[in-house]
């Protein structure tokens, strides 16, 4: 394995160098190593309760890099980035953890009198995840190496213990919510040629929205659109066969511009009405934005029902290729 250039004492007792914490997740390994390696299902886990992860970029294999943007309920952004050192699936992670582009929060505890401009001296660890199988369940270990004690010290003193504790629950909360709607859920995902702020306003603003929305044949009339936690969103959806589907649905998450959720009812006229949770998560790779879109049934009969009689996956899909069209329009118009 390359050396890391974090390169820490190796006089010092490993104690002394390490932060450990350990969490067992009712959740097989093969799930537990999908969720901690993929990049949709990090950033909705990574960091404490309250931070939401803007940019997630994670090429996980021996020799990749990785960054994660983790933004605070202040604005405040915290950047790490990295590189794998080893990638063994799903037994066991080994990578740098660079945090020089952290505020100074523990500037004094690890060197007074550092020039701003100077090197974190915290800035990089040595990060060792194992993925250990317990049968149905996983024993996950975190084991970070830092280049001296003070620096250990010094990140114990800020919180590391409990910021890691929350992000573990929030992992744990995330699997077992895998676990209990893979059956009843619907994914579909598409890499758009666009910056994330023009796929949101397409996405937010009626006069887009419009433009898109539906399988191909389709058009759409909206009545109201108010995209704001609580917000109500009515429109019908008119058929190519001169059938109207209405629907309602309610915003229970508007996260600008990474994420949007809705409570939604509907379907066809005469039909029973058609309940599902829809989250939608905007992820920006350089200019252009993965867009995922995940549906959950309250069953795993009505998700099977919206697929077979309304073609769901399928219209889905058309629905994010109308999207993509649209896009092009708007940034030729806009000169982009």
């Amino acid at each position: 394995m390359p050396e890391s250039n974090a390169s820490p004492n190796a006089a010092a007792p490993a104690a002394e160098l390490e932060f450990v914490i350990s969490r067992v997740f009712d959740a097989p390994r093969e799930l537990v190593f999908h969720v901690w390696t993929e990049p949709k299902h990090v950033a909705r886990w990574w960091g404490p309760r309250a931070i939401t992860n803007p940019v997630c970029e994670m090429d996980v294999r021996t020799g990749g890099a990785y960054r994660i943007v983790m933004r605070a309920p202040d604005g405040v952004e915290y950047p790490i980035a990295g590189v794998y050192h080893e990638v063994l699936k799903p037994q066991r992670l080994v990578m740098t953890v660079d945090c020089s582009g952290h505020p100074d929060a523990w500037h004094d505890l690890v060197k007074p009198g550092r020039r701003k401009d100077e090197r974190n001296p915290a800035g990089e660890m040595l990060s060792t995840v194992t993925f250990e199988e317990l049968g149905s369940k996983t024993k996950v270990t975190v084991r970070m190496r830092m280049v001296s004690a003070a620096i250990r010290d010094a990140m114990v003193k800020m919180g590391m213990n409990e910021g890691w504790s929350q992000s573990l629950d929030r992992l744990a909360e995330l699997l077992s919510l895998a676990a209990n709607t893979a059956d009843r859920e619907i994914v579909i995902t598409r890499v758009f040629d666009a910056p994330r702020e023009l796929v949101w306003e397409a996405w937010t603003n009626p006069k887009h929205v419009v433009q898109w929305w539906g399988p191909r044949g389709f058009t759409t009339t909206i009545h109201e659109m108010d995209v704001r936690p609580g917000g109500v969103w009515r429109h019908t959806m008119h058929g190519p066969d001169g059938v109207d589907y209405p629907n309602e649905s309610l915003f229970t998450a508007v996260v600008k511009p990474e994420l949007i959720s809705f409570s939604h009812g509907g379907g066809r006229e005469g039909d029973p009405n058609v309940q599902f949770e829809s989250t939608w998560t905007f992820e920006a790779q350089g200019k252009k934005t993965r867009l995922t879109l995940r549906m959950v049934f309250p069953t795993a009969a009505a998700r099977e029902h919206v697929v077979q009689k309304y073609g769901a996956i399928e219209g889905g899909n058309q629905t994010l290729a109308r999207l993509a069209e649209h896009l092009s329009e708007m940034a030729a118009s806009s000169g982009r």
